[in-house]
């Protein structure tokens, strides 16, 4: 089992830095397979300016937003599911999407008084309103009940109070405001550059510490409530904490790149169906794979649409179902 295990994440790894390869070498510009290497070895002061620019400044913060907002999405997803103990869960559940979403409309359509550059506004404003969704569920749990059931309930009520004035925004927006806000609903690498990198990048390095921590005991938290505090973990403080750090994975994830669906529902299946429920293997691989499915969803927008590149977020809500279903019908015939 151990050495399954290892050649899982170890394959996983493999693969993930092969789609990033081929990510970069796809683009209007013709540049070969062995000129992007040459390009990305020689780093951003290469002999070849041209190649550099377009490889370091252009198409590599894309691809490296993608690992890490697949990795987010991928990781956030698995803690959902075992939080709430609920494997149709994902980071979306509990309303934090919808209200990114929000925050962006609101800054696309209304401006702001941030005191930051303004390429940052949008960002900022959809990363504020995801913590804002998270302390609204948080006061609403804590006043009701710690329990999966409560959490999952209010988190509903959150996402259709966000989705409802989503679209009050899109009916009063303009149509080129309109645009732009559905643009960014949509879900797109192409927005990255290497400050969202950074500051997402930042937020996932500042919650893995955290979350490796508490593998053991979401590994326990698996086996029932009752069983994880027989063995001496305090269950609500444990979910508490997970919770908040889904928020500002999920937070870093979508406030650069919009919305970017079925990541954090399918990366925990898949990754549970290669190494099993522990989470010390589990949550790597789940990381891997949601950078896997969004790079890979980066590769063939850039393949479909060489002139005009879908954006990700669509091909993962579309290849996210058949997905779905693959795994599901894996686990059927594997527990039969």
């Amino acid at each position: 089992m151990a050495v399954r295990r290892a050649v899982a994440i170890s394959a996983a790894f493999l693969v993930m830095l092969w789609f990033v390869i081929i990510d970069l070498s796809i683009g209007p510009s013709g540049m070969s397979l062995s000129m992007v290497l040459d390009t990305v070895l020689a780093g951003p002061s290469g002999a070849d300016r041209s190649a550099a620019t377009i490889i370091w400044y252009l198409r590599m913060p894309q691809s490296l937003m993608g690992v890490i907002v697949g990795i987010c999405l991928g990781i956030a997803g698995l803690q959902m599911q075992t939080i709430l103990d609920n494997p149709l869960a994902s980071p979306f559940t509990l309303g934090f999407s919808a209200a990114a979403g929000f925050g962006a409309a609101l800054s696309i359509m209304f401006g702001t008084a941030l005191p930051v550059p303004e390429y940052l506004v949008t960002p900022v404003a959809a990363f504020a309103m995801t913590i804002v969704a998270c302390l609204i569920v948080y006061v609403m749990v804590r006043a009701l009940g710690e329990t999966p059931e409560i959490l999952v309930l209010c988190g509903i009520g959150v996402l259709f109070l966000f989705q409802s004035l989503q679209s009050l925004l899109q009916y009063l927006a303009s149509p080129e405001v309109l645009q732009q806000i559905v643009f960014w609903l949509f879900g797109s690498l192409l927005k990255a550059n290497w400050t969202s990198v950074a500051v997402t990048g930042l937020v996932a390095i500042c919650c893995l510490p955290l979350i490796i921590r508490d593998s053991w005991k979401l590994t326990v938290l698996r086996l029932g409530d009752a069983n994880a505090a027989s063995l001496g973990i305090q269950v609500e403080k444990l979910r508490r904490r997970n919770f908040v750090i889904i928020a500002l994975l999920t937070a870093a994830a979508v406030s650069f790149v919009g919305t970017i669906g079925f990541i954090g529902l399918v990366a925990p299946h898949v990754a549970k169906a290669l190494v099993g429920e522990d989470h010390r293997f589990s949550i790597p691989l789940a990381g891997m794979t949601g950078a896997i499915i969004l790079v890979s969803a980066s590769v063939f927008g850039k393949l479909v649409s060489p002139g005009g590149v879908i954006p990700v977020g669509i091909i993962t809500a579309v290849a996210g179902i058949p997905m779905l279903f693959l795994v599901i019908y894996a686990r059927k015939r594997r527990g039969a």
